[in-house]
């Protein structure tokens, strides 16, 4: 009866944590507050980072850019609708974009090149036509703190039209969460400053501040696997002293009562390493301060524990 009702309880349970996964596709898009604001009080072009590709092993980071108009006169006839919001859709204009000053843009954005659908007579959105892809190079040098480890990118657009016009970008934007980190995303409107040697000209540009943290989550979780491989560090030596007091007060000279302390010592010198592979994201043996003081010394006490355990085998022989 226990043994089923232990059953019940844990399907119950599984099946109850299982509706974590259901009902995100019933959220409001992510953007459509973005866009709405910005078609209502300041139309133009606006550029969402949809994807944030954050390695810190490179190390660098890439940025997926979408090419959104916003407004009366920005917005694509029959392209209205994207991320769910009516003001805004893909530009009705060529757009060449240019990220970090490059001479060469790093994006081409043309209408032209739009299929129409046949039945309703809506653009297509077609990714390689309207989205980009931007790489950077990011600062790793607090990366020897993680699960604490933050990063800071900037980054600076402008959008020239067909005319070889600087067009103001309105807004840049980023997803605030992907896979281990946490993106906190600031736009700044910026001018950079061109002289011909006669006249001084002011080009609209805008910047981009990402903020790159790891999600309290995971670092919740590195914390705890950490603990627990320091509990079991302490507990071989646990052992040792059980060992040692077993073999002391014991008149038979049998080294089996030391084999079972043997045995849960060096359970754990295979489970340390486990439990540091299991941490969310983490980096290579590469001295980072987890590993410091917490993988390092615990192995090592670890393996000193098993070598007084094994001498005391021999002694007891």
């Amino acid at each position: 009866t226990l043994l089923v009702l232990a059953l019940l309880l844990s399907t119950l349970f599984t099946v109850a944590i299982s509706f974590s996964f259901l009902g995100h596709d019933a959220d409001e898009p992510y953007f459509k507050k973005t866009l709405d604001d910005v078609a209502q009080t300041n139309p133009g072009i606006v550029l969402l980072g949809e994807n944030v590709d954050v390695d810190v092993d490179e190390p660098s980071i890439g940025i997926r850019w979408s090419i959104l108009g916003c407004g009366d006169g920005y917005v694509l006839d029959g392209s209205a609708g994207v991320h769910g919001s009516d003001l805004c859709g893909l530009p009705s204009s060529y757009l060449e974009i240019y990220v970090d000053s490059s001479i060469e843009p790093t994006a081409v954005y043309d209408p032209s090149h739009l299929p129409f659908v046949s039945q309703t007579g809506r653009r297509r959105d077609i990714q390689n036509l309207v989205q980009f892809d931007s790489d950077h190079t990011l600062d790793v040098h607090l990366d020897r703190l993680y699960p604490f480890d933050n990063y800071v990118l900037t980054s600076t657009l402008r959008a020239v039209s067909a005319s070889n016009t600087t067009i103001p970008i309105q807004k840049l934007a980023t997803i605030d969460q992907v896979s281990s980190f946490v993106i906190e995303s600031v736009d700044v409107e910026t001018y950079e400053v061109v002289t011909d040697g006669v006249q001084t000209t002011q080009i609209p540009t805008r910047d981009i501040d990402l903020y790159v943290s790891r999600p309290a989550q995971a670092r919740a979780f590195t914390l705890l696997l950490f603990a627990l491989s320091w509990f079991l560090a302490h507990a071989t030596l646990l052992c040792v002293y059980l060992a040692r007091k077993c073999s002391t007060y014991r008149t038979t000279r049998s080294a089996k009562p030391i084999l079972k302390h043997l045995g849960g010592s060096l359970m754990v010198l295979l489970v340390i390493p486990q439990l540091r592979n299991a941490m969310p994201d983490a980096p290579g043996y590469d001295g980072v301060l987890i590993d410091c003081i917490g993988f390092f010394p615990q192995m090592i006490l670890s393996s000193l524990s098993v070598l007084a355990l094994l001498l005391l085998m021999i002694l007891r022989e």
